[in-house]
């Protein structure tokens, strides 16, 4: 089991080091973590962040998965693999569109009591 833990570990390192986008969501993450402290979220509003932060870094980590996959079994340039990386990418772009929404939905009112 800890074979397996560390496997997901240097994963998810691998995909940090190797993936800017994974950095952008990380820091991402980590303001709205700190916005939800600042103000001082309900439990159900902390539940859909985590979720969604979960849902996207998982995308960014499953598309790191498939391009790695795309590039191993296809060294050369090949139009359907360059497909199935971009609907891979896609997959990312809507789930960060969806954080981008929750946020607002959580936040926006918070903002405009705070500043009102």
């Amino acid at each position: 089991m800890i074979k397996k833990f560390r496997a997901a570990l240097a994963g998810l390192l691998y995909t940090l080091r190797t993936q800017i986008n994974m950095s952008i969501h990380l820091t991402a993450a980590v303001v709205v973590f700190f916005l939800g402290y600042f103000f001082q979220l309900e439990g159900w509003e902390w539940g859909i962040l985590i979720l969604t932060v979960a849902f996207v870094l998982a995308a960014e980590t499953f598309n790191t998965a498939l391009e790695l996959a795309v590039n191993l079994s296809c060294p050369h340039y090949h139009p359907l693999a360059q497909k199935a990386k971009d609907v891979a990418a896609g997959a990312v772009l809507i789930t960060a569109l969806g954080a981008v929404a929750i946020g607002i939905l959580i936040f926006l009112p918070k903002f405009l009591q705070v500043f009102n």
